[in-house]
């Protein structure tokens, strides 16, 4: 079996910086639409924090998918 490639720090550092951005993006959606959509309905505190914990998970999930495309695509070593 062939040694892998050492991972390029360069890739790293390009893929932990657009991980994080993206998910401040998705994270800080999340939690801002569940805040706004359970306050325009009235939801309460409790089903807003749960509304919004719902799509903060979602976010979360969409980074993670993000990130397995992205090393699909790219991978960190080469």
């Amino acid at each position: 079996m062939p040694d892998a490639a050492p991972i390029d720090k360069r890739r790293l550092l390009t893929f932990v910086s657009v991980l994080i951005l993206v998910g401040v993006e998705l994270v800080g959606a999340g939690w801002a639409a569940g805040w706004a959509v359970g306050g325009l309905l009235g939801l309460g505190e409790t089903l807003s924090r749960i509304l919004e914990a719902l799509l903060v998970a979602a976010g979360l999930f969409g980074l993670w998918r993000f990130a397995q495309a992205a090393l699909e695509h790219e991978p960190l070593n080469g």
